[in-house]
This record gives structure tokens, C-alpha cells and sequence, in this order.
């Protein structure tokens, strides 16, 4: 078998195997042959090379204007010539007139051998970028490689990904081939493969978590309303039900726990309280200072803003540590909330 054959038949087999079209690799190694014509010809701008599709012969081709009178021969020829090639050809016709330089199977097949690989990279390239892109905004589970000094390198399959430091859970140490759930932020398509950050602190991640663990999500008859976190510490989650037989806040905990605690356990016993959606902000408000008991709320919701009155001996309940409680319930319920116990509020 020729060299040209061996070429078509090794394109049949790139095609089959890596799925990548053996038109887009010829196509490719026909640029790239006008280009290295420029070394026999001076210039490529008005080169043609037409590569066989089915025996792999290659030939190159002069565009030539048809002139009375020669000036530039690489560009120009006269009438007589043109039409010992075409004979109904007139002044100032186009014609192909076959150049092949007599070395060019070699060069060809260097040419080939450099498409080929550059193309399948490209390739290949492109489809992971595809594959992971559409992986934006989800969750996909890795395994822990290696710290790259504070960051950690985290192999996702058929490409690695990079957790940042201000993405990780702080306290959260992880050894090489833990499994993981992360959240895609961004997949960047680059030079050298498609580069990806993800995210073990975006509230988007317990988001995707309960959708991938509660059947009742995924159908739509409970919805997610809003969702609040400290990450590694708690997470304020509003759900509601869109069928009046299905108790949201019980298809997220599950049968003994079972559900919420898949979750608690993936992110390292992170605190995970879920309360009932309302459209009245009070109620939603009163819910969302779970599990501190309230006596009474007060909204403007002019300025979104809220006033409640707790029992005296739920004040540091309902504030939580270091004010995490009321600042969480707050981000949830998109109300600034002031909490005074009975006794100050008596004072005002």
C-alpha cells in the first residue's frame, strides 16, 4: 500500500475511533500544505492543494490570471500557455495550472503526521471542554489528588479540576483519594484542556444535594425557596409543597433522618436547619429563627426590614452564636430582623 492510501486509511481509522471527521483532518492538511508551499513558490496566497479523498494523491494547484503580456509568471500566464491546459480560456480567466513539486509526498506526509496529532488534540480538547461546560452550575464527585500548596487538585475523571483555598470549608482537611461533592463554578476553555473551579462553600452545593437526594425535588412537588450558609458550620434551607398531602420539611429529613443526614455526612456534619416557605414574611421570619420560640413579629416591608420578640430565655437561642442564628435567618428571608427579649422590649 502507498504512503497516500496509508493516510486515507489511517484518517477511516481516526474517524472510527476517536470520532473526529476525516474532512476536518483533510481539510486541515491542505491548509497546512498551501502554507508550506510558500518554501517553493515564494508566496502561498494564490496556492491550491486538493487532496483525494479516496486515494490520498495530492496535488497542488497555481491560480494564474490568463494576461496578453507576462510580468509576474508566479501569478500571470500568457493566453497560448492557458490553453494548452483549458481550451476555452480568455484574457483575464482564472486557471489552475498543476505545480506538484516533485518532493511533495515527503513533505505531505510530514505535514500529515503534525495535523493529525495537533487536530486530534484540538479535538479532543473541545469535547472534554463540552462534556465538563455543561457540568456548570451542578455537582460532580471527585477524588483528592494532591495539594498544590494551599489548593487542592482534584481528578474528576477524564480531567482534573482546582478547589481553591477560598472555595474550601475552612477546617476541612482532605487526604489523597477521598471522594468528594463539588460545585462546578466555571470551566474556562484553554490551550491546554478545559480548566475548572469548583467550590465546597457555594450554598449552591447543598442546593444540588437535596435535589440529587429527594425525590420530591426532582419532580417539582416540593421546591426549594431559599437557601442560606455558613459553610462547615449551618445551612438555612426554606422549602415549600406544592401538593398539600406532601410535607416539605419532612420529604428533606426522610425516614429517621435518613435523607438530611446523607448530606450532614458529605459535608462534615455541617449544621443543616430546613423550615417551611411562607408568603407572609412574619411567619417566614418566625420560621426562619428556627429553632428559637417567637412571641411576636413586626414588618415593614417597605424597607424589609423586622422587629421580633422572643421569650427572655430563648434572646441567645434566637440570636445564636456569635449572632450566626439571626444573621442566617436574615440572608434567608432577605429582612434585616432585630430581636429584643419580652423584658426589652417592655423598656421601649
Amino acid at each position: 500500500m502507498d504512503a497516500n492510501r496509508e493516510l486515507i486509511e489511517a484518517l477511516n481509522q481516526i474517524e472510527k475511533e476517536k470520532d473526529i471527521s476525516k474532512e476536518v483532518l483533510l481539510e486541515a492538511l491542505e491548509s497546512s500544505l498551501v502554507a508550506a508551499c510558500k518554501n517553493n513558490f515564494g508566496r502561498s496566497d494564490n496556492i491550491k492543494v486538493i487532496i483525494d479523498r479516496e486515494t490520498g494523491e495530492v496535488e497542488v494547484y497555481a491560480m494564474k490570471e490568463v494576461v496578453e503580456e507576462v510580468t509576474d509568471p508566479v501569478t500571470q500566464i500568457s493566453l497560448a500557455q492557458a490553453k494548452m491546459n483549458e481550451g476555452n480560456i480568455g484574457i483575464g480567466d482564472i486557471v489552475n495550472i498543476l505545480v506538484t513539486p516533485k518532493n511533495f509526498g515527503r513533505i505531505a506526509a510530514q505535514k500529515a503526521k503534525q495535523v493529525v496529532v495537533q487536530k486530534i488534540r484540538e479535538e479532543e480538547r473541545k469535547v472534554l471542554y463540552q462534556q465538563y461546560s455543561s457540568k456548570e452550575r451542578d455537582i460532580v464527585t471527585g477524588i483528592v489528588q494532591r495539594y498544590v500548596g494551599n489548593n487542592v487538585s482534584i481528578n474528576l475523571g477524564k480531567v482534573d479540576a482546582m478547589l481553591n483555598e477560598n472555595e474550601q470549608i475552612i477546617g476541612e482537611v482532605f487526604r489523597p483519594t477521598d471522594r468528594i461533592k463539588l460545585y462546578v463554578l466555571e470551566v474556562k476553555d484553554t490551550p491546554k484542556g478545559p480548566r475548572i473551579l469548583v467550590s465546597r462553600t457555594h450554598p449552591e452545593l447543598v442546593k444540588r444535594l437535596f435535589e440529587a437526594e429527594v425525590t420530591e425535588i426532582q419532580d417539582g412537588t416540593v421546591e426549594i425557596m431559599s437557601i442560606a450558609r455558613e459553610a462547615g458550620s449551618r445551612t438555612k434551607m426554606a422549602v415549600r409543597s406544592n401538593n398539600p398531602n406532601v410535607d416539605a420539611v419532612g420529604a428533606c429529613v426522610g425516614l429517621n433522618g435518613s435523607r438530611v443526614n446523607a448530606i450532614v455526612n458529605e459535608l462534615r456534619d455541617e449544621k443543616i436547619d430546613i423550615i417551611n416557605w411562607s408568603d407572609e414574611p412574619a411567619e417566614l421570619i418566625e420560621n426562619a429563627l428556627s429553632p428559637a420560640k417567637v412571641v411576636s413579629v413586626y414588618v415593614d416591608e417597605d424597607i424589609k426590614s423586622a422587629r421580633v420578640i422572643v421569650p427572655d430565655y430563648q434572646l441567645s437561642l434566637a440570636i445564636g452564636k456569635e449572632g450566626q442564628n439571626a444573621r442566617l435567618a436574615a440572608k434567608l428571608t432577605g429582612y434585616k430582623i432585630d430581636i429584643k427579649s419580652e423584658s426589652q422590649s417592655m423598656d421601649y
